[in-house]
């Protein structure tokens, strides 16, 4: 009796187009739900972390870690969900929306409520006057993030086959715009590099503030970022690449704080970088010659 494969044993037998078992479109339903359970573990650390650092308590510090090892945790289960998926031919539009809403939870009002509570709330500025300011912008900025996070899953959700405004390699994978769950592990890496402690000087929630605004307007952007949709798991791998992959385990295992900020900065970076290349070319490449008239003799 031939063995089966890991795909044919989830086909219904009673199917007659093959479809997979019912049971099949739970396996990448349980990564989704694993991401919402994160995201919620997140919003309660943040609220803990707020409220011992509010009474002066210790640890407020951990709670904040904790969080921001969620949402990068929460970052890695949003990536093999949908693989999942594909890989056991059990995509369905319950899972994509299941996916959005997860998402929002995850990526949206968890960075969000994390980015105001460490960042905004416990700074010590000169003036009332001042420390009032830097709130409400605090307030503003954090609800910007989530609101652009939500209206870039929004736009994903409806558009099909989406083009970038700096279209690349017609045989590679794009997103449009910072896809939110890099945006919240860019939150989530800064947070966890720093170690986790509030920020108390004014001028660096400022640049926090700064930082929000900048991911805020590349979720809603329209600029190129890389996909790696195009990554195969079941491919077969050659020695140098086992050899690379063991290497970034190695180093997140032992530096993650500045392995995860180096992977996230650099990310968010590229599409930054692309669009400047692309303007910049496009600035710098000669402007064709207009036609020569002919002179006729006579």
């Amino acid at each position: 009796m031939a063995k089966l494969t890991f795909n044919q044993r989830l086909i219904d037998p009673n199917s007659p187009d093959r479809r997979p078992r019912r049971a099949a479109y739970v396996i990448p339903s349980l990564f989704t739900a694993g991401n919402i359970f994160l995201g919620y573990v997140a919003v309660l650390k943040t609220f803990q972390g707020a409220m011992l650092q509010a009474s002066g308590g210790a640890g407020a510090s951990h709670h904040f870690e904790i969080a921001a090892q969620t949402i990068g945790i929460a970052v890695f289960l949003d990536g093999l969900d949908g693989r999942i998926a594909r890989m056991t031919n059990t995509v369905s539009e319950f899972g994509r929306e299941l996916d959005s809403l997860a998402d929002i939870i995850s990526f949206g009002i968890a960075p969000a409520a994390l980015a105001f509570a460490w960042g905004i709330q416990f700074i010590a500025a000169g003036s009332a006057g001042l420390r009032e300011q830097i709130l409400r912008a605090g307030y503003f900025m954090a609800f910007l993030f989530l609101l652009c996070g939500a209206a870039r899953l929004a736009r994903f959700n409806v558009q099909k086959n989406p083009v970038p405004k700096n279209p690349g390699r017609p045989d590679r994978k794009y997103f449009v715009g910072l896809p939110i769950p890099a945006a919240a592990g860019m939150v989530a890496s800064v947070i966890y590099a720093a170690g986790s402690v509030p920020l108390s000087f004014w001028p660096l929630s400022i640049a926090w503030l700064a930082l929000l605004g900048l991911l805020s307007f590349l979720m809603v952007s329209t600029w190129r970022y890389h996909s790696f949709k195009g990554f195969n798991l079941l491919r077969p791998r050659s020695p140098l690449s086992v050899i690379l992959i063991g290497a970034f385990i190695y180093l997140v295992w032992n530096y993650s704080q500045p392995v995860l900020l180096a992977i996230t900065a650099v990310y968010v970076g590229s599409g930054i970088v692309t669009r400047i290349g692309g303007i910049l070319k496009r600035h710098l490449r000669p402007s064709p010659q207009p036609p020569q008239a002919e002179h006729g003799v006579g």
